[in-house]
């Protein structure tokens, strides 16, 4: 637990892609790959997870996840919409990811809506996240040792290391949930039905 501070450091948590390095020409899919790798690399659990593949992009585009490509080429609008992509598919389906983002890419294939000023306050607040996590993080290891210095057999090996795990995936888990239910309203908005 110790190594906490180690850890965040490592995540890289402050990375995301930036207008400024999202180029102003299109680009082919293999240099989008080769733009998010070597962007996101350096957070990827291991050598074998990928962060970008042709089959995501295929699929992105299949499920008009993302509005339809030109000529073989992604557009600004296209990467800025696949890095929103990658954040949100850590914890939402494709299918909520696409609801989410369908106004977005109905504005964007009738031309009609600036995305880059909607991207940058979600960065700004991406920041802001990243700030308030390290802080909270801080507050959770205190507590996880302090309920660990309670209990019976706090001596055992690894026992804070488990009950703090157990406690990131339930904060986990409330936030994404929240963020369901929000999704769930889009739905129910666009269809202009309750569900239950």
């Amino acid at each position: 637990m110790d190594n906490i501070k180690t850890i965040l450091e490592q995540l890289g948590l402050e990375t995301s892609l930036t207008l400024e390095e999202i180029p102003h020409i299109d680009l082919y899919m293999d240099q989008v790959i080769q733009l998010f790798e070597n962007k996101f690399g350096d957070s990827k659990r291991n050598e074998e997870e990928k962060v970008l593949t042709k089959t995501m992009i295929n699929n992105y585009a299949k499920g008009k996840v993302i509005f339809p490509i030109k000529n073989k080429k992604y557009s600004k609008e296209h990467l800025i919409l696949m890095s929103l992509i990658y954040q949100l598919k850590g914890a939402l389906s494709i299918s909520d990811i696409k609801t989410t983002l369908d106004r977005i890419n109905k504005k964007l294939i009738k031309e009609e809506g600036n995305i880059d000023s909607f991207y940058q306050s979600y960065l700004n607040l991406t920041g802001k996240n990243v700030g308030d996590f390290k802080a909270d993080m801080d507050a959770r290891v205190k507590e996880v040792k302090n309920e660990v210095i309670k209990m019976e057999d706090g001596d055992s090996p690894n026992l804070d290391q488990v009950l703090m795990i157990a406690t990131l995936v339930h904060m986990s888990n409330l936030y994404r949930r929240v963020a369901e239910k929000l999704v769930d309203e889009m739905v129910i908005e666009k269809d202009g039905k309750r569900q239950r």
